[in-house]
């Protein structure tokens, strides 16, 4: 999704849920190679600017952290300013931020968190668990904005017993209430109302100077964390793949987020710049709603599914760089059901379901799609040959990228989606619950969600995530995904630059490690 995000989440993505997916991320691997050397110690240098151009229009651009976050490069920027209660760690497990501790009472609907007492916002006033209620509160007030970041929590039934401890409540057991926290509970001092210009915040950075397209952020010299060795960051919105690839190539930036497999296979061949792969991470889906006709059929859906040629998806799209997938939105997941079949390409099944379904004739359709990640076009045309082979006449509709998440996500009935690494039971909450607040495919099945509540509330994770592995299958027999292949992030980085995170979703925003080589 465009959640972004990514517990969003997206929301899902937040964002539509590819911003969600970056605001309620889940775990997973990472190969990755970062240029660069400072001698053989590989010690790390004090001083410089990162400049990072990021996926970002300057269209959406917004300086509130609280409502729907349409650019990655805003999402940058609210990470390095402001402190969030848990962030994503390396194992898939929450680790600590503000909130330097937690405890869930015995019926997991009630967290209490204990917050560090070192934190200030850049004004020099201490940051008190009154600042998180009221921006946790905040974000639950704006659910319509934010895809429902919080819709699990009852904020008119959370605490702060003392200036750092916060109790708060979930409106069911809900054993990830951590996890949900990830990278979306963006702090601000109790009170804050004007957002057109940035709040204080308690981050590693502070911003200095931002417009619609550009933010200037330097040190935060008062952080509570280890000192970052960076002077200042520069974070650059620019919707086009290539223009972002071609700014580290042409040395007018250091880092490049989300560029396409063919930059990256010439970056490559010329040396010089490294990349960085976030593997299986990038998902293209096709999403067709239940809610309208011809997808309200179970058996047009099915046809749709058995007419991918997967493998060729993946050779054209992802150029190497991926591996074909099983119409299950998130296969990295601990949850993904073992042992499920590989649905394959069987155009005769396809056009006989067609047939059943009253399409003997075929379908005309139009599919919708467009450039803000690299390879959503590419899909939707080569997916479109594909379906013309079962009969269905397709016309790809390139969107623009300014306003595809606003005015075609969620809304139309067949468009091209994105995923960048959002967990299961995040892009549950955001896009599948009936009442998810950005319900993508209007997937709406109450014996789903009743399972999916019951799941959350178990503590083990081995139990846990068996229970959602059979609601998954529910989800590949039935749903409205066509989830052909995951590809792998890819970034591309110029000589010197250290210590960037590589994680899938959120965790590659917290940039504050890295360091460049003199």
């Amino acid at each position: 999704m465009h959640i972004a995000v990514q517990s969003r989440l997206s929301r899902r993505r937040l964002l539509p849920l590819a911003i969600a997916a970056a605001l309620l991320v889940g775990g997973c691997g990472a190969d990755t190679t970062t240029g660069g050397s400072a001698g053989e110690s590989g010690t790390p240098v004090d001083g410089g600017t990162l400049r990072y151009v990021v996926p970002g229009s300057p269209a959406t651009a917004s300086n509130d952290p609280h409502g729907g976050l349409g650019n990655e490069s805003d999402l940058m920027r609210f990470a390095l300013t402001y402190d969030v209660l848990t962030v994503p760690g390396a194992d898939g497990i929450p680790q600590p931020r503000l909130a330097r501790s937690w405890k869930p009472n015995q019926t997991l609907d009630r967290w209490t968190f204990h917050l560090r007492d070192n934190a200030t916002f850049t004004d020099g006033q201490p940051v008190l668990a009154k600042d998180v209620l009221y921006s946790l509160t905040r974000i639950a007030n704006k659910a319509a904005e934010n895809y429902g970041r919080l819709a699990d929590f009852d904020m008119a039934a959370a605490s702060a017993p003392d200036d750092h401890t916060v109790i708060l409540a979930t409106r069911a057991p809900m054993a990830e209430a951590p996890k949900a926290l990830e990278s979306i509970s963006f702090v601000v001092p109790d009170g804050s109302t004007d957002f057109s210009k940035p709040v204080h915040g308690s981050g590693p950075f502070r911003v200095t100077g931002t417009d619609a397209q550009t933010a200037v952020l330097v040190r935060n010299d008062h952080w509570w964390g280890e000192r970052p060795h960076l002077d200042r960051i520069e974070i650059r919105a620019v919707a086009d793949p290539q223009a972002r690839a071609v700014a580290v190539t042409s040395g007018q930036a250091d880092v490049a987020g989300s560029v396409s497999p063919a930059a990256v296979k010439a970056a490559e061949a010329g040396g010089g710049v490294q990349v960085v792969r976030r593997k299986g991470v990038t998902e293209y889906p096709i999403i067709m709603r239940l809610d309208s006709a011809p997808f309200s059929d179970p058996r047009v859906r099915e046809a749709f599914r058995l007419a991918a040629d997967r493998q060729a998806l993946v050779d054209t799209v992802f150029l190497g760089y991926g591996q074909i997938a099983n119409d299950l939105p998130t296969p990295y997941d601990p949850s993904y059901p073992k042992g499920l079949t590989q649905r394959t390409r069987d155009m005769d099944r396809a056009r006989d379901l067609l047939k059943q379904a009253g399409h003997a004739d075929g379908l005309r359709l139009t599919l919708h799609t467009t450039t803000s990640y690299p390879g959503m076009d590419t899909t939707a045309t080569l997916y479109a040959k594909q379906l013309a082979d079962i009969g269905v006449r397709v016309e790809v509709k390139l969107e623009p990228a300014d306003t595809y998440w606003t005015a075609i996500y969620a809304k139309k009935n067949f468009y091209v989606g994105y995923y960048g690494g959002i967990s299961f039971p995040d892009l549950v909450r955001v896009g599948l619950l009936a009442a998810a607040p950005t319900n993508e495919t209007a997937w709406r099945s109450a014996p789903f969600d009743a399972e999916f509540n019951a799941a959350m509330g178990i503590l083990d994770p081995a139990e846990r995530n068996a229970r959602l592995a059979r609601i998954q299958q529910d989800l590949w027999r039935d749903g409205g995904y066509v989830v052909w292949g995951v590809g792998d992030g890819l970034d591309l980085i110029a000589p010197g630059v250290h210590d960037l995170p590589d994680g899938p979703g959120f965790q590659r925003m917290f940039i504050e490690r890295a360091w460049k080589a003199k």
